[in-house]
């Protein structure tokens, strides 16, 4: 075992001081790091009581709402007469159309009417003086002759009493509505109901087979338009689904993207010049640029096409136009800070020679900044077709305040559902398509 003497530990401590007189920072720095995050997320719980917020969320609607985006509800309505007959109705603008008559509703020769909410293991028979639910196992009475509806036995959990109401969950199939005179049942089915033809199209609630066949060989429906036609007419105009607005609306979202951020590179470009310390020697034109660079980033997109659709009108030109404005600061400044990161020996070479300063910027600073200009250009466009539909929402037109109208009503989630997967799949194809040409143009390989 070797021993170190005083002086040889006086002289290692005199050669690495950084390792045996380490400041309170260095040595505790990590722990207050850890203590300071700690106590930054403990006033985050208090701030946001999210205890308490938690407590009170309405978690159901999570998978009300999920369950509404894959699929539909019909609401046949039962009405007792006085006489005590059964009215059967069906709200406006039904998915079966205007005079349904479905086969899991059964008229009993009792007069009483079955419905079949899912198969024989939940279902609903509605007579003048009692409705019976069954579901889970077991049949519920409920009497509604009396002055309200009153449940046979005992209460089962997923039943609830009201005072003028009983309420039957019966799960994703759906849930009954049972008052004294009136029956709601809403029954849901998976998938999207119409999508390609509304219950107003020649083709409505017909086979696959049949539709096809009509379309291939079969007699015109209209006498002066083809079939074809007339069917790509009505899927397009699809009263439900709005084919024709989403697809259009979808369009200008791709065209505002693509127009702000060509518009910005275009201004950023010859600005960011400009603003680079190495390539225009004026201070002061350097830091009026850079603070014009900040101005419009700070601002940030949304609200500039709050300023826009007040200036202009709610459309698409206010949503370039807030693009426009972003992406002038956010390349503009990348773009300089690119051109002061370049290397100067092949600019001074070509300065050397005598060549004038246009040929100086193209042959000693292009080949350079090229690469990052491709980059960062490709990279904000990609990005601006998810903000575009973002700033839709505020009126800047495009699918954005499609998808908003759609979630105001709260009732067409399926619809929002449609629009969000476009967007999605839009948002793939234009990353894809973005990350291709970037490595084309940049002689990389993508793999």
């Amino acid at each position: 075992m070797t021993v170190i003497d005083a002086n040889r530990m006086q002289e290692i401590e005199a050669r690495y001081p950084e390792y045996f007189h380490r400041s309170f920072r260095q040595r505790f720095g990590g722990l207050m790091i850890l203590i300071a995050t700690l106590v930054y997320g403990l006033y985050a719980v208090w701030f946001f009581d999210l205890p308490k917020l938690l407590a009170e969320a309405h978690w159901e609607r999570v998978g009300i709402y999920l369950s509404q985006w894959v699929s539909y509800d019909v609401q046949p309505d039962f009405r007792i007469q006085d006489d005590g007959s059964i009215e059967v109705r069906y709200p406006r603008f039904s998915p079966l159309g205007d005079n349904p008559h479905p086969d899991w509703v059964v008229n009993n020769p009792d007069g009483s009417i079955t419905v079949s909410v899912s198969g024989t293991s939940r279902s609903v028979t509605v007579s003048k003086s009692q409705t019976i639910v069954t579901a889970h196992g077991v049949s519920v009475p409920v009497n509604v002759s009396s002055g309200a509806p009153e449940v046979v036995g005992p209460v089962p959990s997923w039943m609830t009493v009201y005072d003028d109401n009983v309420l039957a969950d019966l799960g994703f199939a759906g849930d009954v509505s049972i008052s004294v005179d009136r029956v709601k049942v809403r029954k849901r089915f998976l998938g999207w109901a119409n999508f390609l033809f509304d219950t107003q199209s020649s083709f409505f609630d017909k086979p696959v087979g049949d539709v096809l066949g009509l379309i291939v060989s079969g007699p015109r429906i209209k006498p002066d338009q083809s079939n074809l036609s007339l069917a790509f007419d009505e899927i397009w105009n699809n009263s439900e689904w709005q084919h024709g607005d989403v697809w259009t609306k979808l369009f200008q979202t791709i065209v505002m993207a693509f127009l702000g951020t060509l518009l910005g590179s275009l201004a950023a470009f010859p600005l960011a010049f400009l603003a680079a310390r190495n390539i225009t020697p004026n201070r002061l034109l350097n830091q009026i640029l850079k603070r014009f660079f900040d101005f419009l980033r700070s601002v940030d997109m949304l609200i500039w096409a709050l300023f826009l659709t007040r200036a202009f009108g709610p459309g698409p030109l206010a949503g370039s136009g807030a693009i426009f404005l972003t992406e002038t600061g956010t390349l503009g400044k990348l773009y300089s800070e690119g051109l002061e990161n370049i290397d100067n020996k092949p600019r001074e070479g070509i300065k050397s020679t005598g060549a004038q300063t246009v040929l100086v910027h193209r042959y000693g600073i292009m080949p350079q900044i090229i690469p990052v200009i491709v980059s960062q250009t490709l990279y904000q466009w990609e990005s601006n077709v998810r903000g575009a539909t973002i700033i839709g929402a505020v009126g800047a037109g495009g699918i954005g305040l499609k998808l908003w109208e759609a979630m105001r009503t709260n009732a067409n989630w399926e619809n929002v559902a449609y629009m969000v997967i476009l967007i999605l799949i839009v948002v793939f194809l234009f990353d894809a398509a973005s990350n291709a040409l970037r490595h084309r143009l940049m002689g990389t390989n993508s793999h």
